[in-house]
């Protein structure tokens, strides 16, 4: 294959892994309002979490009933992406609904995604990838868009100071899980591949909170009505599967910082949900801080299509 042709193949590839990820994000912009719906239906904020993990999973082991390989990991995966990945995944659960809870759908979805700064900083001395002006200035970017949704979200007045701090502190620790979880994927996924990552992050997630849950005073309670089952089955299968099967493929494709950058997308989609389904409006330093968001996502793919290929 000619140095031309190769170079085309691997720019289509990087293309691509970036496409998976920003439908990964959009995918996960349905979370916010469909939590909201959920706790207005009498959902509890840790049960949200916990039983979309659990329809999630199900999901799962059945396709792995016809794909028997899926099960097939060595004991390096089942510690550092079940047990290691497990906890990530079950930290993120319960820290985003609060988030959600107290900062409203986009500040909560905002303060998440200052998680490409940690991922861009990070990458460079865990998995050696290069950290260019252009990528530290993207997550700036990003990082600057969330803090200006969040501190114009703060001025309506509409929570209280200890929901607020609640919240707050919710996507910061949601941010760190998430940073977290990237940096694995680009590690486990081209060794492992999306489908066994999938499986061992959520085994390993419903298993701590199964014990973390109860301990701390909140074990997971029933959901009471069918249609709140439905919202539920809806998260697990869009937020849950289809989206982390995007994020991970875009995982190996693409390296962590650009994959971070690219699902920040979700604010946006979030915030927009919101105001058509929930009527949740954002004030204008919130749009500026969304439009910020949306310039690093479009700074990204400019980076990815112009890349040039590594020596």
């Amino acid at each position: 294959m000619t140095t031309a042709a190769t170079n085309t193949t691997n720019r289509a590839t990087r293309l691509a892994g970036y496409a998976c990820a920003i439908g990964a994000g959009s995918i996960w912009g349905t979370t916010g309002p469909l939590s909201t719906l959920l706790y207005a239906k009498g959902a509890t904020l840790t049960g949200i979490g916990y039983w979309r993990l659990v329809i999630g999973i199900v999901g799962i082991v059945a396709f792995g009933l016809y794909r028997r390989d899926l099960f097939r990991i060595d004991l390096r995966g089942w510690l550092l992406v079940g047990l290691g990945g497990g906890v990530l995944v079950a930290l993120f659960e319960v820290a985003y609904q609060f988030a959600i809870s107290g900062t409203g759908v986009a500040g909560a979805a905002a303060l998440l995604y200052t998680g490409p700064v940690l991922v861009a900083l990070l990458a460079r001395p865990l998995l050696g990838e290069r950290l260019t002006p252009l990528r530290m200035v993207l997550a700036v970017v990003v990082m600057g868009g969330a803090a200006l949704a969040v501190f114009g979200r703060s001025l309506e007045g509409v929570t209280i100071a200890t929901t607020l701090r609640d919240g707050v502190l919710g996507g910061g620790l949601a941010a760190i899980s998430y940073a977290g979880t990237t940096l694995l994927a680009r590690y486990a996924v081209p060794r492992y591949g999306p489908m066994r990552v999938l499986f061992l992050e959520i085994l390993g997630g419903i298993a701590v909170l199964s014990i973390a849950l109860p301990l701390a005073g909140y074990p997971p309670q029933l959901p009471r009505t069918p249609d709140v089952w439905i919202f539920i089955a809806l998260l697990a299968a869009g937020t849950v599967i289809a989206a982390n099967v995007l994020f991970f493929n875009a995982a190996k494709r693409i390296d962590a910082a650009p994959t971070a950058v690219a699902a920040t997308i979700e604010p946006v989609v979030g915030a927009l949900l919101a105001l058509a389904l929930l009527g949740q409006q954002l004030p204008l330093l919130g749009w500026v801080g969304l439009l910020l968001v949306v310039g690093g996502v479009a700074g990204g793919y400019l980076e990815e299509a112009t890349l040039k290929e590594k020596p």
